[in-house]
């Protein structure tokens, strides 16, 4: 029975040696890593397990019963669904929105507009945040600047929790709808036109067209994007790291952000690998309940 199977695959080794490469990256970099860090979760790993393995302890859940009682986790935790919950359907909404005015326009302003919107998402990030630091800026900022035209007090965009959440969100907003912008053009083309012939023909207003043709056909996209950028939203670092650094009072730490500080700011590595397992298991029961909630494939 061996024999049979290993000249079968032998037989039809060339799949094998084809998705080998892949393989044998995603083994090396992503399973061997998550396992390791698995293993490390369940023990006090810190700056001088690394120059001593005899000083690394088995702890077991220790780390994760802590996280239970940790109020800056705590405080984590809301900020990421708060993110979640404000950023995503705002960064879907003004994606599909301008990829379908930019889909609608044929000339030369429009492929400057789309060129103008992708900009953000290929940016480095650092950039992003010196400009919009300046931006944001209680004392000289621009957006103050603007609002003292109009006789309104200074507002301190970064200085207060729940603003400097949701000035966080606009800056990462602005950065997010190049890449989803350029999807849902690339399906908003792909629909035939056909469809849209068919729609004028028995005198369908645009809205209509809209709402039962564009939207409908572009299911997949909106579910891929929606899957996408929902992972991403839940891993939000970069901007509450550079602009905040999770401040003020912890009113902007993201969960990445919490596993970053505890892993490489306080060097307890054991303590970091169990919250970044929670943050794993999070983001692998959100997608689930996507797929899970999908509704069935409709036949256009």
């Amino acid at each position: 029975m061996l024999n049979q199977m290993l000249k079968t695959t032998m037989k039809n080794r060339h799949p094998y040696i084809f998705i080998a490469p892949a393989l044998l990256i995603l083994i090396l970099f992503s399973l061997i890593p998550i396992t390791i860090a698995f293993v490390i979760s369940f023990t006090d790993l810190d700056l001088k397990g690394l120059a001593d393995w005899s000083n690394i302890s088995f702890i077991g859940l220790e780390n994760y019963t802590t996280l239970l009682t940790d109020t800056v986790f705590h405080k984590a935790i809301f900020n990421t669904l708060f993110y979640v919950v404000i950023g995503v359907p705002l960064v879907i909404m003004s994606s599909l929105s301008i990829a379908l005015l930019i889909n609608y326009g044929k000339n030369l302003v429009f492929t400057i507009f789309r060129a103008v919107y992708f900009m953000p998402a290929i940016t480095n990030i650092i950039a992003v945040a010196v400009v919009w630091g300046f931006l944001y800026n209680t004392e000289y900022g621009l957006f103050n600047y603007v609002l003292s035209l109009v006789d309104v007090d200074k507002v301190p965009w970064l200085e207060q929790p729940v603003l400097a959440k949701l000035s966080l969100i606009v800056l990462a907003v602005w950065k997010g709808i190049g890449i989803n912008m350029i999807i849902f053009l690339a399906a908003l083309q792909g629909i035939p036109n056909s469809y849209y012939e068919a729609a004028r023909i028995d005198g369908a207003k645009r809205w209509q067209v809209l709402i039962y043709i564009t939207i409908p056909l572009l299911r997949y996209s909106i579910f891929f994007v929606t899957v996408t950028t929902l992972i991403g939203w839940l891993q939000f670092f970069e901007e509450p790291f550079i602009m905040t650094q999770g401040g003020p009072l912890d009113g902007t730490v993201s969960m990445a952000l919490f596993i970053y500080q505890r892993g490489f700011q306080f060097s307890e590595f054991g303590y970091a690998a169990a919250g970044s397992f929670v943050l794993f298991i999070v983001i692998i029961i959100v997608t689930l309940l996507q797929f899970k909630l999908k509704k069935a494939d409709v036949d256009y």
